[in-house]
């Protein structure tokens, strides 16, 4: 089966929010290899190469689905709650801030990590775990 066969057949198969939890959990899992470098990192240099190395890339990656997610979420004629949607709007600021903070050099990856593994969670249903606190 080619590639684009088999991704016409997810996008088919899967539910709007299964899409959502496969997209955040692969960004949620690619922030997370560098989370934890980066927030115990004690230098600006140490922080600047690990942004270099691909951190910013996924930070990036993932202020964009924050904010595609905002903007659909903004939307009239979205069905969710309206307590549920500011809230999760709510987030999606923090995200942006927190995420210009980070590549600003300042530490709170972690934080983004966390925020992404309750919405994962949530949108498997499951309740979040509590975060570990370090």
């Amino acid at each position: 089966m080619s590639i684009a066969a088999y991704k016409t057949t997810i996008r088919e198969s899967e539910t709007p929010r299964q899409i959502e939890r496969r997209v955040l959990s692969r960004v949620t899992g690619q922030l997370a290899t560098r989370a934890s470098a980066f927030d115990r990192a004690e230098s600006a240099r140490e922080r600047s190469a690990l942004l270099s190395d691909g951190l910013r890339d996924d930070l990036v990656t993932n202020q964009k689905f924050w904010s595609e997610l905002q903007f659909d979420l903004a939307q009239p004629g979205n069905a969710l709650p309206a307590e549920l949607r500011a809230g999760l709007i709510s987030l999606a600021i923090f995200v942006d801030r927190q995420t210009s903070a980070v590549i600003g050099g300042n530490a709170g990856v972690g934080a983004l990590v966390e925020i992404n593994r309750s919405i994962v969670a949530g949108l498997g249903g499951q309740t979040p775990a509590p975060a570990e606190v370090a």
